[in-house]
């Protein structure tokens, strides 16, 4: 059972108690790429790089000391919808990783000549992403998907902009959206509750929460479409995709485990089965489900020899039409029922996975579930279930088709 509670500021936490030497602790922000616009584009992912380049009170290579020094592992991490500063220390150095935490959010100085340097730094990460077309054919299908919404633009931002980056721009765009109650501290480890509350208390209790310029009203939608860019690539590179339930959708849990049966990490997957295995085609392909809080997106990505495109598309499209027309049996139910409950059970036993699944919930959640409740929510699914939820999401006309290569 996960224990929680809530400082006077509105700095959630949430403990999730796990029997090892080693603690996972984080912190996450409800902050994004999509809480950025016009010239700002790129600012959440830049401000997550330039926390670690000096505080009032440590210099950067003091920072990265400080969890690294004691044999554990500091990083961080970018989303659409939020900001996560993580680690994984021995128990006993929980409080200074937690320190740390607090000293980098609410202290940062950006000093201009390692903020100077960060922008090689990251205009580098700019040019490896553009060098990777399974990766940027991504960035280039949501641009298309959400035409004119904040979610369109990609995280990194561009190279324009992060030139133009200032530390007081950096300052002034985290003071008016890092807020303390959009933050969640999250802990799995051996660790007594009221300790964790305490250390909580101590560094992050002194910080005034403020209204937060942070503003999602306006809801994104997909635009279906087809685009075939010309690149000179060894592989085609195929996306197709479709909206699908957000965060908060009632169909949510029966469009994850359609995604996992459809094109999930498992070999058995329908997908793998039908293109890899069956004929050769690929050697990658895969389907992703990812929720955000007012939408959602659902991909099918492959990467194909050139001449295998039309009869890849095909195969795909008879896939998603199976879904969609017939009914799983009780049995194949049954069958992605305990392949998805184990494969969720294996995923959470490494601590550092529970720890940040537990932080993208409780971002969105006042409760998060258990992997017991998981567990029960999966096995509640029917396939008509199943199939509703397919029906409704696979329609070939409500598509986006994006192909990357000669």
């Amino acid at each position: 059972m996960y224990e929680y509670h809530t400082l006077p500021n509105g700095i959630k936490i949430i403990l999730s108690h796990t029997a090892s030497r080693v603690v996972y602790s984080g912190v996450y922000v409800n902050v994004g790429s999509r809480d950025e616009s016009g010239a700002d584009e790129g600012m959440a992912h830049f401000i997550e790089h330039s926390l670690f380049k000096g505080t009032e009170h440590r210099r950067a290579y003091h920072i990265l000391n400080r969890i690294d020094g004691v044999g554990g592992e500091l990083n961080a991490f970018t989303t659409k919808e939020e900001t996560a500063l993580y680690a994984s220390s021995l128990t006993e150095h929980l409080g200074r990783c937690l320190e740390l935490f607090a000293d980098i959010l609410f202290h940062s100085t950006f000093p201009e000549a390692e903020i100077e340097k960060e922008k090689d730094v990251v205009l580098e990460e700019i040019n490896s992403y553009s060098d990777s077309p399974s990766e940027l054919i991504y960035d280039q299908f949501e641009e298309l998907a959400f035409e004119g919404h904040p979610l369109a633009h990609n995280i990194l931002g561009s190279k324009r902009n992060v030139r133009h980056f200032t530390p007081a721009r950096i300052r002034q765009h985290m003071q008016s959206r890092y807020t303390p109650s959009r933050m969640v501290i999250t802990v799995a480890g051996d660790v007594r509750f009221d300790r964790l509350v305490h250390l909580c208390e101590r560094y992050f209790g002194c910080y005034g929460n403020h209204p937060s310029s942070v503003d999602r009203s306006r809801k994104p939608e997909f635009h279906p479409f087809e685009r075939h860019l010309n690149r000179h690539t060894h592989q085609t590179h195929l996306l197709v995709g479709c909206e699908a339930p957000s965060v908060y959708g009632t169909d949510k849990t029966a469009f994850t485990l359609l995604n996992n049966i459809l094109g999930g990490p498992a070999m058995n997957s329908r997908l793998n089965v039908a293109i890899r295995e069956r004929y050769g085609f690929c050697y990658t392909i895969e389907s992703q489900y990812v929720p955000f809080s007012d939408t959602g997106l659902f991909y099918i990505y492959a990467g194909v020899d050139h001449d295998a495109l039309g009869k890849a598309r095909s195969l795909i499209g008879d896939e998603l039409k199976r879904l969609a027309d017939t009914p799983l049996t009780e049995r194949q139910l049954r069958h992605a029922q305990l392949q998805f409950i184990g494969q969720m059970a294996v995923n959470n036993d490494l601590g550092m996975n529970e720890m940040q699944s537990i932080g993208k919930a409780a971002l969105n959640f006042e409760h998060v579930d258990t992997l017991e409740e998981m567990n029960a929510d999966i096995l509640r699914i029917t396939p008509d279930d199943i199939l509703s939820v397919a029906q409704s999401c696979f329609n070939p006309e409500r598509f986006g088709t994006l192909v990357y290569g000669n």
